[in-house]
């Protein structure tokens, strides 16, 4: 009964921010901001209420497919990326690629990690929206693979960690989507796999090139040529992703797994995990030479902030450290 009431507070909160006139973000999402409750039982509730309660009582208008979350609270500076188009299994759409605008996420200085979801039950991308593609012409399909290639490169690209949890079927540029994300968190039962050689094409929005960054080149191969689909435990073995959880009654294991490990990151120097994302992502594409030398030019950026001096005063006063990401 206690649960079925906190439900019942989360749903009446959600609709309540519905109407809010920050509801609608400049990312041409809907953005809400709730207070999670806290960790084990009450987390899952908040999770559960966001994953459902989304879809059963909002419209699949496609303004909608995108939803976005700034948390608040203990939680603040984590923002909460859900894909929204329950009808087709967030298949990549040309609405979906148009409205995905992620520079107000990438110039907000207190945003501290990302975490990229579903708001759908089981499952996380189906890849492109096949229906739509059949309809589009020879001339359309390059273009709309570039766009589709450039959004995802974006995402990659945002300063802060972005973290993917898998909590259904990654697919395609599903799963070429949460390959752009720096840490991938899967339930056991999710499947992924870049499937694309069935329909005769191959992976075009970077899957041929982040998979064999992410598990080798042989590897890579291998799943792709034979268009192979694994689920969460053997993704993980592979490396694929970095922790395979069993699901959950609530189907959002990978997701409060994944603000777990958000809520790990947030209370370091804020300037500092950026600039390391930046020498590893920079450093991973040239020799070990040159890979020194751009880790010594981000480590020069983090000497000047007052975080560093913040960071020395909590070691020697014996607490905690309180960065602002000055």
């Amino acid at each position: 009964m206690a649960a079925l009431v906190g439900r019942r507070v989360l749903l009446q909160a959600f609709r309540g921010h519905a109407t809010d006139r920050d509801s609608v973000c400049r990312l041409g999402a809907v953005c809400y901001r709730p207070r999670f409750c806290g960790r084990g039982k009450e987390l899952e509730m908040s999770a559960l209420a966001w994953n459902r309660a989304t879809v059963r009582h909002y419209s699949s208008d496609p303004k909608d497919d995108l939803r976005v979350r700034y948390l608040d609270g203990e939680d603040a500076g984590i923002v909460v990326v859900g894909l929204n188009r329950p009808k087709a299994k967030n298949a990549i759409s040309k609405n979906l690629v148009k409205m995905v605008s992620l520079e107000d996420i990438k110039k907000n200085n207190k945003v501290r990690s990302v975490i990229l979801c579903s708001v759908v039950p089981g499952v996380f991308c189906a890849g492109a929206d096949l229906k739509e593609r059949a309809k589009m012409h020879q001339s359309e399909v390059g273009p709309f693979v570039s766009k589709a290639r450039a959004l995802i490169t974006e995402l990659g690209n945002l300063p802060m960690p972005i973290i993917a949890a898998i909590d259904g079927a990654a697919l395609g540029g599903g799963l070429e989507m949460a390959l752009a994300c720096d840490i991938r968190i899967a339930a056991n039962s999710a499947k992924m796999g870049l499937v694309e050689a069935k329909l005769a094409i191959i992976p075009g929005a970077g899957g041929t090139q982040r998979l064999p960054r992410a598990i080798g080149v042989s590897l890579a191969k291998e799943l792709i040529f034979a268009a192979k689909v694994v689920d969460g435990v053997e993704a993980c073995r592979l490396g694929l992703v970095n922790h395979s959880v069993e699901q959950n009654e609530s189907g959002d294991a990978a997701y409060v797994r994944a603000l777990e490990l958000a809520r790990e990151i947030n209370p370091q120097g804020p300037i500092a995990v950026r600039m390391a994302k930046l020498a590893i992502n920079q450093g991973m594409e040239v020799d070990l030479s040159t890979g020194l030398a751009i880790e010594e030019a981000c480590y020069s950026q983090v000497i000047p902030t007052k975080d560093r001096l913040e960071g020395l005063a909590a070691f020697r006063e014996k607490r905690s450290p309180h960065y602002k990401g000055e």
